[in-house]
């Protein structure tokens, strides 16, 4: 097994606490079964160590891989998930009497059933009922409760510190009400694995000291993602004998909305376990020179993180970087790369939310392309908002629809109108017989509360409507559907967590754009209902959080647009350590690629993500081309972080390339850009497109439309007061690029 000098030094580590700080495609799987072997070699009992992987996949992996190399006969250690640890725990516990006998329910049903019941059990009005047992409410309440055990504190004090909006009032409440109904019925959730052994450990020392004393070295895998449950339990477990070997990257803690934390991996460790020797794995194996330095550059920004930079090792495959705007670039990417001999499974697309996936989808299905979701229920026709939007529009087509209950009740149902379900079938099925809303004191009405009448009105209203607006266009009529059920305000008031709302209401603005790229409501339509399934060897499609660990030789991040990476909106604007999280998701997206990634943004309205322009990715690929020795030349380079990139050349070797200082492209995004005056033949740099020519000046000289032949996107229209956009500051800027491009 050939190692490097950091991953032998992580190998042969002695006594004592160690924290492993690995980047991405570091090789952290081979360092750690070799570390293992080296720790058997040593003399150390197989059945005194430990090691914890983050998920069932890793841990397969891992044992996978340990059998392969260990010496034919030699006893291997646990290798384990956190929940079958918790899980051997719990049986264990049971069995000394300091545990009730449970039973754990894994399918979701069971858990919902029993959300559905504490809820109910708290809740005395009517209207806060209905609201509460939506199934987003009740999904919200489920990651409230995991989130509860997780991070091991009341439920009202997390309640209280958490951002959730109207219609969560009741979660502390129900929190106890289901620990009480898991308690009755003799049954656990995943959750409890880990929650309820930690409990009885933590509340007698006895107990504890039993499960104590079993282990020499602990190694944990993926350590930056472990919460506060996890890390007290492996805590007791360690005791004061054993050593533990934290392994991760804090640049890729993307889950601490499950209870995870950046400042696990240092200040939390010595705090729990004392002083550790730190190593660093910082050699990655999978990209090559323009990737390793654009991931360097992606994260810089960020306080919360190590000083360590990301190298690609010298045997690398060279990574072709590209930034585009438009969908019809996905289209052009995936025609090249088949054309190259390659298939359409060795890629994939990336999103930071589902709900961006959608006009991919959908022009994945107009251009007859295969794909597949790592989810199937995100399929864009499997989405119940999605179909019934689809369905006012058919209704529009289709007039008769309106003596069909079954497609009443749909159109009563999405988006809510906070009324029960028993009651929309009969209201459906009462107006398909008789075409007549019932009159206010018909006994179906009753015990409804204002708001809910109105809400029932009005979408009867537009349903008589709909059938005299078939011809509309689909853009005009899909906009006055949302407007007239006033559909924003209903899914932001109906999601229990606001992030779940305004990706709803992204989902809206993306049906809305793709409506308007078509003037055939009923090809529209029929794209909306198309049914399709998964293609095993189509283009996955995934999100983030998704690919985490994983890699793949193309990777497309899509829907890199201010607002939807980094996820923010006006009623949910962007804080410092959110930034942060965001920015890390987007170092995690980047760093999947191996031989090309593509960013791609929408263009129109949307306006580039500013983790483009941090990536400084014109300035990755032309080192990387001196690097490669494929461009040639000693001019300096201009570059907007020589310092970063000085430390990186130095790293790998290459200490002699000379670098200037260029002024940065605009990171931060306004509504407007200070007005300039342009000419043609100005030579500008946008924070996306790099650098180019202005070849045409049109309309007001105070806020002008101006044509831009760049470099490497090409002949591109801008408005110059909302472009990220900065004019070459002096001749000597245009003299020292004109150098460069001779060089």
């Amino acid at each position: 097994m050939r190692l490097t000098g950091e991953q032998r030094a992580v190998v042969e580590h002695g006594v004592g606490h160690a924290r492993v700080a690995a980047v991405a495609g570091a090789g952290k799987t081979t360092t750690l079964v070799a570390r293992v072997l080296h720790l058997l070699a040593r003399g150390v009992p197989a059945n005194r160590i430990l090691v914890l992987m983050f998920n069932r996949s890793a841990r397969e992996d891992f044992q996978r891989r340990l059998v392969e190399m260990a010496p034919v006969g030699q006893r291997l250690p646990d290798v384990r998930t956190f929940h079958s640890l918790g899980h051997r725990l719990t049986v264990s516990l049971t069995r000394w009497g300091a545990l009730a006998p449970r039973r754990l329910i894994a399918a979701d049903w069971q858990v919902e059933r029993l959300l559905r019941q504490a809820t109910l059990d708290v809740l005395e009005d009517g209207d806060r009922r209905e609201m509460a047992l939506e199934a987003d409410t009740l999904e919200a309440l489920a990651h409230f409760c995991g989130l509860v055990k997780a991070e091991m504190v009341p439920a009202a004090t997390l309640l209280e510190r958490l951002d959730y909006d109207e219609g969560s009032e009741h979660f502390a409440e129900a929190f106890m009400r289901l620990e009480a109904l898991l308690a009755e019925h003799g049954l656990m959730t995943y959750s409890d694995l880990l929650f309820r052994p930690l409990r009885a450990l933590e509340a007698d020392a006895g107990l504890a000291r039993r499960v104590q004393g079993f282990l020499d070295q602990a190694i944990v895998d993926e350590y930056q993602d472990i919460n506060q449950a996890q890390l007290r339990l492996l805590a007791i477990l360690a005791g004061a004998d054993a050593d533990v070997m934290a392994v991760g990257d804090a640049n890729q803690c993307i889950y601490e909305w499950r209870g995870a934390h950046p400042d696990t991996m240092r200040e939390h460790f010595t705090a729990t376990f004392g002083a550790a020797t730190d190593y660093p794995l910082s050699t990655t194996f999978r990209h090559g020179h323009s990737l390793a330095l654009l991931a360097n550059h992606a994260i810089a920004a960020n306080r919360r993180r190590p000083d360590q930079l990301c190298l690609a090792a010298p045997g690398n495959p060279r990574t072709e970087l590209a930034v585009e705007q438009g969908r019809a670039a996905l289209l052009a990417t995936l025609d090249r790369w088949k054309h190259a001999g390659r298939t359409l499974g060795e890629a994939c697309l990336l999103v930071r939310s589902w709900a961006l996936s959608v006009p991919v989808q959908l022009q994945l299905l107009q251009a007859g392309i295969p794909f597949r979701l790592s989810r199937e229920d995100r399929f864009v026709f499997r989405l119940p908002l999605v179909q019934a939007l689809a369905g006012y529009l058919r209704l529009a087509r289709t007039p008769t629809l309106l003596h069909d209950p079954a497609h009443l009740l749909r159109l009563l149902e999405q988006p809510t109108p906070f009324v029960a379900r028993e009651r929309l079938v009969a209201l459906a099925q009462r107006l398909a017989q008789t075409q007549h809303y019932p009159d206010r004191d018909d006994p179906l009405l009753a015990g409804l509360k204002p708001m809910q009448r109105r809400n029932l009105k009005r979408r009867w209203t537009l349903l008589c409507e709909l059938p005299r607006l078939g011809n509309w266009a689909p853009a005009r009529l899909l906009t006055h559907v949302i407007d007239s059920l006033d559909a924003e305000k209903v899914l932001k008031r109906a999601a229990a967590r606001r992030e779940k709302g305004e990706e709803d209401v992204r989902l809206l603005d993306v049906l809305v754009e793709q409506a308007g790229e078509t003037r055939d409501i009923d090809a529209f339509i029929e794209l909306l209902e198309r049914p399709v399934e998964n293609h095993a060897d189509g283009l996955l499609i995934t999100t983030v959080h998704g690919a985490k660990g994983l890699e793949w030789p193309l990777v497309v991040v899509a829907g890199a647009n201010e607002e939807d990476f980094p996820h923010y909106s006006r009623d949910n604007p962007l804080s410092p350590e959110r930034l942060e999280e965001e920015r890390r998701l987007f170092y995690v997206a980047v760093t999947r690629a191996r031989e090309r990634l593509l960013l791609l943004h929408d263009g129109g309205d949307h306006r580039p993500s500013r983790f483009l322009a941090e990536t400084a990715w014109e300035d990755c690929r032309q080192v990387a081309a001196r690097l490669s020795g494929s461009v040639e030349g000693s001019a300096s380079l201009m570059v907007a972080s020589p310092e970063l990139i000085s430390r990186y050349l130095a790293a790998v070797g290459h200490a002699g390339v000379e670098l200037a200082q260029r002024s940065p492209a605009v990171a931060e995004p306004s509504a407007t850009y200070a007005a300039q005056p342009y000419r043609p033949g100005q030579w500008l740099r946008h924070a996306v497109f790099g650098e180019g020519e202005v070849v045409v000046v049109e309309g007001d000289p105070a806020d002008p439309v101006i044509e831009v032949n760049f470099k490497q996107a090409g002949r591109r229209r801008l408005l110059a007061c909302r472009a990220p956009i900065e004019l070459f500051a002096s001749e000597r800027a245009l003299t020292e690029l004109a150098q460069g491009e001779r060089a």
